[in-house]
C-alpha cells in the first residue's frame, strides 16, 4: 500500500518529538540533579522512574512474551541502561551538544552500514557535514577532556546497539517492549547510582524533580522512538535522528545559556534539511504498518 506525503511524515515528527523530549529532560538533570545526585544517580532515578511509570501505564505481564522476544527485549534494556550511564557520565565533563555529536556516530554508523539507495546518501552526506561543523575540529577546544569522551563514545556504541535491538522487537507492541525494557536498563544504573540517588530522602523535592526527568527524557521520547521504529527502515531512521546535534544545540541554547556560533547555525540547517530529506523520500514499508 502506497503511504500519502502526510503518513509519510509521521515517523519524522515522532522522532522529532523525541529528540526535544529527550533535550528538554536532559536539560532540566544538568541543571537541577547533577549538582546533588551527580551523573550515576540522576541515571538511576531516570531509569527507575520511567520503568514504574511505563510499568504502571502499560502493564506488560497482561500480554505472554515469546523467549526470544524476552531475549532481545533483556539485551535492548541492558544497552539502553549502559547508553543512559555513559553519556550522563560524559556531560560532566563535556558540553552537552558535543557530548550529543559524538554519541550520534553510533546510529550515523548504523545509516551507512543499511543503506542502499543513492538518496540515502545525499541526506547521510548532509548529516556527516552537520556533524563534523559541530565536533571540535578547529583547535579552539583541544583541552576537551579524554575521558568524557571516551564515555561519549561508549555511548554510541550502545545507541548502535540500541536501534538494531529495537527494530528487532518491532512486531511487539512498543509500550510493553518500552515498559519491560526500562526494567533491564534499571538493573545496570541502580545498582551503580543507588547510593547517590538516596539524596532523595534528604532532599524531597528531588522525587518530583527525578519524576519529571523521568516522564520528560525517558519515557515519553523511548515510546515515541518505538512507534517511529515501527513505521521506518534501519537507515531512515538512523538519517531521521541526525537532527539531534542541531535540536539539542537549540535546546541548549535556551535552557542551558550555550550560545550559537555560526558554525553550529550550519550545522543546524545541514541536520535539519538531512532529516526532513529522509522523511520526504523513504520507501514505504514492505508490510503492513503495526498498530
Amino acid at each position: 500500500m502506497q503511504l500519502s506525503a502526510t503518513n509519510r511524515m509521521v515517523p519524522f515528527l515522532l522522532v522529532l518529538g523525541s529528540i526535544l523530549s529527550t533535550g528538554v529532560g536532559t536539560s532540566l538533570a544538568k541543571s537541577f540533579l547533577f549538582p546533588l545526585i551527580g551523573a550515576t544517580g540522576t541515571t538511576a532515578l531516570r531509569t527507575g522512574f520511567s520503568a514504574l511509570v511505563l510499568l504502571a501505564l502499560w502493564r506488560p505481564w497482561r500480554m505472554p512474551i515469546a523467549r526470544r522476544d524476552l531475549m532481545f527485549i533483556a539485551l535492548y534494556g541492558v544497552t539502553l541502561g549502559t547508553m543512559n550511564l555513559f553519556f550522563y557520565l560524559s556531560l560532566q565533563t563535556i558540553p552537552f551538544g558535543l557530548a550529543v555529536a559524538i554519541e550520534f556516530i553510533g546510529p550515523l554508523t548504523v545509516t551507512v552500514l543499511y543503506s542502499r539507495q543513492l538518496t540515502d546518501f545525499i541526506w547521510i552526506m548532509l548529516a556527516v557535514i552537520g556533524i563534523l561543523l559541530i565536533l571540535p575540529l578547529q583547535g579552539n577546544q583541544s583541552g576537551l577532556d579524554l575521558t568524557g569522551v571516551l564515555f561519549a563514545l561508549t555511548a554510541a556504541c550502545c545507541w548502535a546497539l540500541y536501534i538494531i535491538f529495537g527494530k528487532a522487537l518491532s512486531h511487539l507492541h512498543s509500550g510493553h517492549t518500552v515498559a519491560i525494557g526500562l526494567v533491564f536498563a534499571s538493573m545496570v544504573t541502580l545498582p551503580v547510582g543507588i547510593i547517590d540517588a538516596g539524596a532523595i530522602f534528604t532532599h524531597p523535592y528531588l522525587s518530583i524533580v527525578g519524576l519529571i526527568v523521568a516522564l520528560v527524557s525517558s519515557s515519553l521520547p523511548m515510546s515515541l522512538e518505538m512507534a517511529a521504529l515501527k513505521r521506518l527502515p534501519h537507515k531512515t531512521f538512523g538519517i531521521l535522528v541526525s537532527m539531534e546535534p542541531a535540536v539539542v544545540a537549540i535546546v541548549a541554547f535556551f535552557m542551558l545559556s550555550e550560545n550559537l556560533t555560526l558554525m553550529q547555525v550550519m550545522a543546524i540547517a545541514c541536520s535539519i534539511t538531512a532529516g526532513i530529506g529522509s522523511a520526504i523520500t523513504a520507501r514505504p514499508p514492505t508490510v503492513p504498518l503495526v498498530t
